[in-house]
């Protein structure tokens, strides 16, 4: 039971006074109340929190988003003698019959992507275009505006690298075993070994040579 008293299902749990356009939202998956999404797919096992943003993004497995991380910002276009929205939102205004369609292609194509098991913690903001790997853990507050390498931690304005989770030999071993792609019975079968270490977490389910 999660902390608005709805047990999760493969079914989605969406909060009050949310907006979703264009989404699609995975199994055991929640969506925090006033949340915005727009071109969005949200991975199973994943959620946001409380006051989330995203647009042109996808989203892995067990991704746990912290409440008012904004990602997927859509820029204004400063290349014209003006920033202002009426050029390209034109029909609000009357300037023409059909909004600039191109410009919203041109959007919806910098997406940013999210991988599996990552961590963004309370009110980061990731920009467009932007690769978040596996494992990863973007700090509270910060600004990411280059793509994050597997279980890599970043924070800051602009976003830099405090450390990496694990060494490399555990990262490569544990984006070779995938658990985020197991079975829900599987991961039910296994879920103490996710209680253990990582090294002994490796040693039994890593396959490899």
């Amino acid at each position: 039971m999660n902390a608005d008293g709805k047990v999760l299902s493969r079914k989605p749990v969406i909060g009050r006074d949310c907006k979703i356009v264009n989404s699609k939202l995975g199994e055991f998956t929640k969506v925090g109340i006033l949340n915005f999404y727009e071109n969005v797919i949200l991975g199973d096992y994943s959620y946001t929190g409380q006051f989330c943003f995203l647009q042109n993004t996808e989203v892995g497995k067990f991704v746990n988003i912290a409440a008012m991380v904004r990602i997927g910002p859509t820029n204004h276009p400063m290349e014209r003698p003006t920033l202002h929205h009426f050029t390209y939102r034109r029909k609000i205004y009357g300037f023409d019959e059909k909004d600039d369609e191109e410009f919203f292609r041109r959007r919806e194509s910098k997406k940013v992507y999210i991988g599996n098991d990552v961590w963004i913690g309370h009110g980061a903001i990731v920009m467009p275009d932007v690769t978040v790997g596996d494992g990863a853990v973007v700090g509270s507050g910060a600004v990411v505006t280059k793509n994050v390498e597997p279980y890599t931690i970043v924070a800051g304005v602009p976003a830099k690298v405090i450390r990496k989770r694990f060494n490399e030999d555990v990262v490569l071993k544990l984006q070779s075993i995938k658990w985020w792609n197991w079975s829900y019975e599987k991961i039910k079968e296994n879920f103490n070994d996710f209680l253990l270490n990582i090294d002994d977490f490796v040693k039994k389910h890593y396959k490899g040579r």
